[in-house]
């Protein structure tokens, strides 16, 4: 039998979702409801076969009461999940949960709150923890490949970084920086693998060395006297080979903001202690290019090193006091390396009753909460305590 979802925000990540796991025969979610401002919008996204049948709703709450749901999807902008997700904690219907669950700590504080006691269980869209190559290497890990865990290096350059300058995401009040936007996503993964949240944390970060400046607001490419030099030109950006050789609005404008109004970092690193007492440290790059992409981890203890780049889409095992090392290879052509077919066997496991789930709404509030962490060692130089979720 189908499964009838409800989506509040059906945007490019749930539209896109939806239309991923609408391709895959072992898998039957339907669009039957939908909460969405741009309701034409909403329409051009859904698959052809839920076209007939999604009906369109004003809000939770009348969607919740009428559409005879199986699940709940919130798709919304960053800064809407908190509010409607603790909106859903009222309701005992299966939840998948867009990240970052909250934005801010009182967001956080709002969310873990609502859930507490909730019966409303959570799918948080984690699916790096839950990609084949991360569930590979905890895998390895817990069964002594590296000993007792004493250290992760993480690191996250996103050849694609430029988007978070030229896109909806440059809105600082939405995002409130890529610590939440994308580190939310790093942080929690890195956990999984140690086995431990982390309790404390310091970072560091850049704004305004690169991308951002003083271009006149609005300023698109196709409008700019600078295009045949500028690197970001959609001329020289297809010339070099870089993503979204489009023309696009200016990555060097003031609508970019800055590091007093609240604006996206270029780069940023974290040092991190894990409540086991081992530590590891976390880059995240916006401003690399190509080949330079780079995304994943190295773990090591005494007895051996495990590590995996989701680019390269292999883990490797070296055995410390042997002259051996593994090197395994994963299937090529997986929506984020994997992760999202994991996701929609999980949510459709939560609404058929087979447990709580591999991201349930704690890991969600407890990545923010390291993710806040990180933000406020940023503005005040310090090491800072991280807040350990009570559900």
């Amino acid at each position: 039998m189908s499964i009838r979802l409800g989506i509040v925000g059906f945007g490019l990540r749930s539209s896109s979702l939806i239309a991923g796991w609408a391709k895959d025969p072992l898998l039957d979610f339907r669009v039957a409801g939908i909460v969405d401002p741009n309701e034409a919008g909403a329409r051009d996204r859904l698959v052809e076969r839920d076209k007939k049948d999604a009906k369109f709703y004003s809000s939770l709450d009348e969607m919740v009461r009428h559409g005879r749901l199986d699940g709940l999807m919130i798709g919304t902008r960053c800064h809407m999940h908190a509010d409607i997700a603790a909106q859903a904690a009222k309701y005992d219907i299966p939840l998948f949960l867009e990240k970052p669950v909250a934005i801010n700590m009182d967001q956080a504080l709002s969310l873990e709150k609502a859930f507490t006691n909730s019966r409303c269980r959570v799918i948080v869209s984690f699916p790096l923890r839950v990609s084949p190559l991360c569930r590979l290497a905890r895998q390895l890990i817990e069964e002594g490949a590296v000993g007792s865990p004493q250290h992760v290096h993480a690191v996250n350059y996103v050849a694609y970084g430029a988007v978070y300058w030229q896109e909806e995401y440059r809105n600082y009040a939405i995002t409130q920086g890529l610590f939440l936007q994308k580190a939310t996503h790093d942080l929690d993964y890195i956990s999984y693998l140690m086995g431990s949240p982390i309790v404390r944390i310091g970072a560091m970060a850049n704004f305004g060395k690169v991308m951002g400046g003083q271009k006149p607001s609005g300023l698109k490419c196709s409008e700019c006297a600078e295009q045949a030099s500028c690197n970001e030109s959609p001329r020289n950006r297809a010339k070099s080979g870089t993503a979204f050789p489009q023309d696009h609005p200016c990555v060097f404008s003031v609508d970019c903001g800055n590091a007093q109004t609240g604006t996206n970092e270029d780069c940023s690193s974290a040092l991190f202690e894990f409540a086991n007492g081992s530590h590891g440290v976390y880059s995240q790059v916006f401003f690399a290019r190509r080949d330079a992409a780079a995304r994943g981890a190295i773990v090591s203890g005494y007895d051996g090193t495990v590590s995996f780049d989701w680019y390269k889409n292999q883990v490797t095992h070296v055995r410390h006091h042997q002259p051996f090392t593994d090197t395994i290879k994963a299937g090529e052509g997986m929506a984020h390396f994997g992760g999202d077919t994991e996701l929609a066997f999980a949510f459709e496991g939560l609404i058929k009753g087979s447990g709580e789930g591999p991201c349930p709404i704690a890991v969600g509030l407890q990545s923010v909460y390291a993710c806040l962490g990180a933000k406020e060692s940023v503005r005040t130089g310090q090491f800072v305590k991280v807040r350990q979720v009570q559900l």
